[in-house]
């Protein structure tokens, strides 16, 4: 049961650091002054996303973790620190310093750009699970309950403070990729 406990609070850890991306997004978004009709069906849109994409990816990790077997296992805690890099590498700053997003409406094709733009990451981070043998369905609900919340808390709070949290969420989210993939290369 200790193992059991231990990889739900690592899963949840990964989910929460994965779903930063749909939370700093979402804090943009809020400005749009959506209906919580909308709020509701944006992230739950995100959540199915990120089930699907790190089902995907877990399925190329096995696939990959079979063929490949230890050599798999350090690729997947090179790819989640690579990753973990990435959320940390400032995006474009305009003239008074604030990071800058490119809006799309989060309707139709927009939500669907944004959906699939902050569950690629979990693609990745699918794959390298898939390699290291993680349970699939526990993973894949983790990562869509925890990107659902945080995306709704994202929306919510950016209609209240308009992005100040952004950059400091996906910081918060980099590390936490970061320090599992360093486990996964020192495990051995």
């Amino acid at each position: 049961m200790n193992t059991f406990a231990g990889e739900i609070i690592t899963l949840l850890l990964m989910a929460f650091a994965l779903g930063m991306d749909a939370f700093s997004v979402g804090l943009g978004m809020g400005m749009f002054k959506l209906r919580l009709r909308q709020i509701l069906f944006i992230g739950l849109t995100v959540g199915i996303f990120h089930i699907w994409m790190p089902l995907l990816g877990m399925g190329a990790g096995r696939f990959i973790s079979e063929k490949f077997g230890t050599f798999a296992t350090y690729a997947g805690g090179l790819l989640l620190i690579i990753l973990g890099i990435q959320m940390f590498i400032p995006g474009k700053k305009d003239g008074a310093g604030i990071r800058e997003n490119k809006m799309l409406a989060p309707v139709g094709k927009g939500l669907f750009i944004f959906a699939l733009g902050v569950s690629l990451d979990s693609f990745s981070v699918g794959l390298t699970l898939g390699i290291y043998g993680a349970k699939t369905i526990l993973t894949v609900l983790c990562f869509g309950f925890a990107a659902t919340l945080l995306t709704w808390a994202g929306l919510l709070l950016g209609r209240k403070m308009q992005g100040l949290l952004g950059v400091y969420s996906e910081i918060l989210g980099g590390s936490i990729l970061c320090a599992f993939g360093l486990k996964l290369l020192f495990s051995f």
